[in-house]
């Protein structure tokens, strides 16, 4: 089991995001929480998962001098992409709006990059779910934004919320991943690190 693979390892998790501590936790792995601030700026030249591989390397360079024998390093990041451009985080709430309504009754993407880092080595995965909408009311989008919290959300919204159980007709892809990280291919890889 994974537990017993990393009794040996220090797991940091470098995010102050709820939702990926939870699932670290649901997933039984013990870990501490260390943050250090990152510009999260990137090459305008990229295009898709080589935006989230890029920033999801660049958070772990912070912790680069700090790391020791026994720790692995998880750093993160989430984008929606959808005509073939990433959808960032509103800046306020008619943004969100905006970008909401921009999804409705189409499909995007929501890609995730994670990146393990240790003293010696470095390793970058990442996976994409893709996302159906269901053509939504203004009404419908409106209460969305006015109820709950979508200016911390890539597209505007969470799929775990109440827009999640009324608006999502199809998905092709980890759950998880939309929800902020896919677990699947967190337990895939730590295991991978830990046998080796």
């Amino acid at each position: 089991m994974l537990n017993d693979n990393l009794k040996d390892y220090n797991i940091i998790l470098a995010s102050a995001s709820p939702r990926r501590h939870a699932f670290l936790k649901s997933m039984n792995i013990d870990f501490e929480v260390r943050l250090h601030p990152v510009d999260e700026v990137y090459p305008e030249t990229l295009k898709g998962t080589e935006i989230t591989d890029y920033l999801a390397k660049l958070k772990a360079e912070a912790f680069k001098t700090e790391l020791k024998e026994n720790d692995i390093l998880i750093t993160s990041d989430t984008i929606v992409w959808f005509n073939n451009k990433p959808v960032e985080k509103p800046k306020d709430k008619n943004d969100a709006f905006r970008m909401i309504t921009s999804l409705s009754n189409k499909s995007h993407e929501v890609m995730t990059s994670i990146c393990f880092t240790q003293p010696t080595q470095q390793k970058v995965v990442n996976t994409i779910t893709k996302v159906t909408f269901k053509a939504l009311t203004d009404e419908e989008i409106w209460y969305y934004v006015n109820t709950y919290e979508p200016l911390d959300k890539a597209g505007a919204y969470g799929i775990q919320e109440w827009i999640g159980a009324i608006a999502i007709t199809k998905i092709e892809g980890s759950y998880n991943n939309v929800v902020g990280l896919p677990t699947h291919l967190l337990y895939e890889t730590l295991n991978t690190i830990a046998n080796t």
